[in-house]
């Protein structure tokens, strides 16, 4: 798994992912020696480089950056890569950006632009990072949570769909691309079906939950 950006939603997934058994690449803005840290605590599976090097490196890669770091994304090393975007777009952070304003066209449509031969997979930008970690349970469990996805590729899709249930989750299959809108900030989907921020635990989500949340999404 390489990670470009390590911010608190990255470092959950990764955390993740080292539990379950997979290797972790992370890079950040800053350069590698900025993870040092991180990288040490995480343990022996987790290493640190640049953000083309994290890019070579995994199998999947999880793009997790502001949207307006979106034109600084190494292209090339993510062609025909199964990349997983994490990313919302907020004005108040990334500046307005007309075509996102207007709702002519996703976060991921956008960022298709900037990485056009990627595989893109829309995926945990709808659950608050404490409740990423909280809420985590084996394959089986009663109380296991969904999450959802959107995508264009089946491949890339299936692939997304069995990291996201190795570490702890279920996978709701939320359409096309395009239809990411449907759980992007502020959408039912979004934050509310795991509980309050103010509840670090989170509650679980289960199959239906989700299903009636991204069908009562409006744009």
């Amino acid at each position: 798994m390489g990670f470009i950006g390590s911010g608190y939603i990255g470092s959950a997934i990764a955390r993740l992912a080292i539990e379950a058994g997979h290797q972790v690449v992370l890079s950040n803005s800053r350069g590698p020696e900025t993870l040092a840290d991180r990288a040490a605590e995480l343990g022996p599976r987790a290493s640190a480089a640049t953000s083309g090097e994290a890019a070579a490196a995994g199998d999947i890669i999880v793009v997790t950056v502001p949207v307006k770091a979106f034109p600084d994304l190494p292209a090339a090393p993510l062609a025909d890569k199964t990349v997983i975007d994490t990313c919302n777009y907020g004005p108040e952070r990334d500046g307005h950006i007309p075509e996102l304003d207007s709702k002519s066209v996703t976060s991921s449509e956008l960022l298709l632009r900037y990485i056009p031969d990627a595989l893109l997979v829309k995926a945990f930008n709808n659950i608050f990072y404490k409740h990423l970690l909280s809420l985590a349970r084996p394959e089986g469990a009663s109380d296991r949570s969904y999450l959802p996805i959107a995508g264009d590729s089946a491949p890339a899709k299936a692939a997304v769909t069995e990291f996201i249930e190795s570490i702890g989750y279920s996978v709701v299959d939320a359409g096309p691309l395009a239809d990411g809108w449907r759980q992007a900030t502020g959408t039912p989907v979004w934050g509310t079906p795991y509980g309050p921020f103010s509840n670090e635990k989170g509650q679980p989500a289960d199959e239906d939950t989700i299903r009636v949340a991204l069908a009562t999404a409006t744009r």
